[in-house]
């Protein structure tokens, strides 16, 4: 898609609704998706359809950047378990990095947080060099 708004060379597409924006790009091996608002029932195509074209493009390592995801509900985390269940199988996985605590609370509760590579930032689960 071109460079719009400083975004870097790497950046491959976004997806938005008025709660949802959603930046993919690639950082080495790993793609890197960026959702920004709310996942939820409304919005989690937004999300599904860019994690499911990085996986059909042969990458392996999905990070998702949750810095700006304001709210998860139960939607939201079964688009990111499927995600983690097709990496897996192409032995890869999926990093979560950056979760606000309302958000970290839903994986805590739920006890997802155990199936997933949780990373305090970004730069760290870029620099984390497993699936």
């Amino acid at each position: 898609m071109g460079e719009r708004d400083g975004m870097d060379r790497g950046t491959v597409g976004s997806a938005q609704s008025g709660r949802l924006l959603v930046e993919v790009r690639e950082e080495g091996p790993s793609a890197v998706v960026t959702p920004a608002g709310e996942l939820d029932h409304h919005t989690a195509d937004l999300l599904r359809e860019p994690l499911e074209d990085c996986l059909a493009k042969g990458f392996k390592r999905l990070v998702i950047d949750c810095s700006g995801l304001e709210f998860c509900d139960s939607t939201g985390l079964n688009v990111l378990l499927g995600a983690r269940l097709k990496a897996e199988a192409a032995g890869g996985g999926v990093h979560l990095a950056g979760m606000q605590p309302v958000v970290a609370r839903v994986f805590e509760i739920t006890g997802a947080e155990a199936v997933f590579t949780l990373h305090d930032s970004l730069e760290a689960a870029l620099a984390d060099g497993s699936g």
